[in-house]
Order: structure tokens, then C-alpha cells, then sequence
């Protein structure tokens, strides 16, 4: 199969429908806030024009008020991957969310269901303590996952807590037990762009985003009065936006306070893609260092013929 990766604003969908059309694929969303269908302008999922030239699948599949963790969307992906190969296409993945591929490829542990009350119970603790001191909490049960986990991380936070809490056993120590996993063979293109050039290009798109119905989006999910720990009220921008609805800042300030967590975002992903996703006999990687343009096509569209010819043999 083939990975289109990278942080956000670099220009991934087009480059993953372009492949699709050249290579006859299937393009499957490997983006955490795309496979919800509440927010289609603000996670800049692609346009029904664009979906029409080419099969797209796990976008707007999950209801706002869902969660979906890495573990179920790879399951969702592993379903979609196998019908994509049934119709004898190529599976696209697309998306820069590093834990979603990093699960693909690299497997995931198999940890028992933790009950919803003991997830509950520490989504309560967290928003009476605060992210550093609940932080310090799970440090004392896990210490291993509480370095890896910064104090905003809310999600993963209270998922580890919980899984030590309902299980005795850290979420640490069932990633060891982990069995060696053998992922799809896949070529992964990077798009990594100079950083000034990828800020740019966000600020842009959020303005185009809040003229083109990001806020009427944001405050019709707002109307739904969601738990605010649920993973699409916590999509970059949302909050930012709801601050404007609720009249506390002006649009302006919203938009430059959207624009500036994005940017924070993209520098996460940059890192993670940069650092994390690396080569092997099973991961073919291409780093381009731009953004993707109808120029960078034909070095692209040879290192995927490469990976295939060499796969077929």
C-alpha cells in the first residue's frame, strides 16, 4: 500500500488523489478529526468534486458525539484495505496522524476493554486536578507513560490512567508484551516543507476556512452541548471559534488564535514525521521537502513505481 503523510496544510489530499488516479486507488483518511462528520470545512476534508474522481473512504464516518481511538479506526482501515484489494486497488492511506499509521504499521496492543465507568472516573479526576497535577497522578501508577505524555494531552492521559486502574497493569507494560508485529509492506511519502512556508500556507487556509463556514460548523456542534473531552470538540479551532460565539473575543483574535494552535500542531507533526516514522525492509520512505505542487509528480510517481516493481518480484 501506499502512506501520503505529513502535517497538516502540506498539500496531502491532492497528492493522495493525484496517486489514486495514476495508480488506480483506493483512498483511505488516516486524519483523527476527518473521520468526523461534524467537521468538514475546519479539518479541511476533501470537497464532493474531489471525492468523485476517486474512491475515499472512513471520511465523515463517525458521529461527533463517538470517540474514535487509534485501535478502532485500524480496524475500520484493515476492513477498508482488504475491500480496496478485493477491487483490486491500491489502498491510499492519507493523513497526519502519526499514532493512526504508527498502529497500521507498527501494530497496537491488545489491551482488555477497560469499563466506561472507570474512564469516566478519571475523566472527572482530570478536569478537577488540572493536566500537570493529573500528569503527576498517573506518574505514581505509570511512570514510563506519564514522561512520553505532555500535560495537554488529555485523551491519552486519561486512557492510561485508566487502563492501570481498571487492569492493575501499566499501559507501558502491555506495549512491551506487545508480539512483534509484521505490518503491509508500504511506500510512505513525507511531505516536510521549510516551516516558514507550511505557517504560511496555514494562516491562509484558516482564512479561507472561517469565510467559507468553519464558524456556522463550530456553532452547530456547539448547540449540541457534547462533553468537551469527546475528540472532535477538541478539533484545532473549535474551541477558538467557540470563544468568538460565545462573545469573548472578536473574530479577529479567534482566527489569530486558530492559526496559532494549528501552527503548534503542525509543529508536533513535523517532529513526529521527522523522528518517528522511519524506514525499514517493510516501510519505504520518500521525505519531500516541499509542499506538494503538479511539479514534484514525477519524483513522487517514480519512487511508487519503484516500491511496486520491487514488491512484484
Amino acid at each position: 500500500m501506499i502512506v501520503i503523510a505529513g502535517p497538516t496544510a502540506t498539500g496531502k489530499s491532492r497528492l493522495a488523489l493525484a496517486v489514486a488516479r495514476k495508480f488506480i486507488g483506493t483512498i483511505i483518511n488516516a486524519d483523527s478529526m476527518q473521520v468526523y462528520r461534524d467537521l468538514r470545512v475546519l479539518t479541511a476534508r476533501p470537497s464532493d468534486d474531489e471525492m468523485a474522481l476517486a474512491p475515499h473512504r472512513l471520511y465523515g464516518e463517525i458521529d461527533a458525539a463517538e470517540s474514535c481511538s487509534a485501535g478502532r479506526w485500524r480496524d475500520l482501515a484493515l476492513i477498508e484495505i482488504a475491500r480496496a484489494r478485493r477491487e483490486q486497488r491500491m489502498p491510499v492511506l492519507v493523513g497526519g496522524t502519526g499514532l493512526y499509521l504508527s498502529a497500521l504499521l507498527e501494530g497496537i496492543a491488545e489491551i482488555p476493554a477497560v469499563q466506561a465507568a472507570v474512564v469516566a472516573e478519571a475523566r472527572t479526576l482530570h478536569a478537577r486536578l488540572g493536566g500537570e497535577e493529573f500528569r503527576r497522578a498517573l506518574a505514581a501508577l505509570d511512570p514510563v507513560t506519564a514522561a512520553k505524555l505532555p500535560a495537554a494531552d488529555t485523551q491519552r492521559l486519561v486512557r492510561a490512567f485508566a487502563v492501570v486502574r481498571a487492569t492493575g497493569v501499566a499501559l507501558s507494560e502491555w506495549q512491551r508484551r506487545q508480539a512483534p508485529h509484521r505490518g503491509p509492506s508500504a511506500a510512505a511519502v513525507i511531505l516536510l516543507p521549510p516551516r516558514e512556508a507550511l505557517y504560511a500556507a496555514i494562516d491562509q487556509r484558516l482564512e479561507r476556512m472561517f469565510a467559507s463556514g468553519a464558524i456556522d460548523e463550530v456553532r452547530a456542534l456547539s448547540a449540541r452541548h457534547l462533553s468537551p473531552l469527546l475528540p472532535a470538540m477538541k478539533a484545532v479551532g473549535v474551541r477558538e471559534i467557540g470563544g468568538y460565539l460565545a462573545g469573548e473575543c472578536t473574530r479577529d483574535a479567534a482566527l489569530a488564535a486558530a492559526q496559532q494552535a494549528t501552527r503548534r500542531y503542525a509543529k508536533r507533526q513535523y517532529t513526529w514525521f521527522r523522528n518517528r516514522l522511519r524506514a525499514s525492509n517493510k516501510l519505504r520512505k520518500m521525505v519531500a521537502d516541499t509542499q506538494f505542487s503538479e511539479k514534484s509528480t514525477p519524483e513522487i510517481f517514480s519512487f511508487i513505481r519503484q516500491f511496486l516493481l520491487t514488491e512484484s518480484k
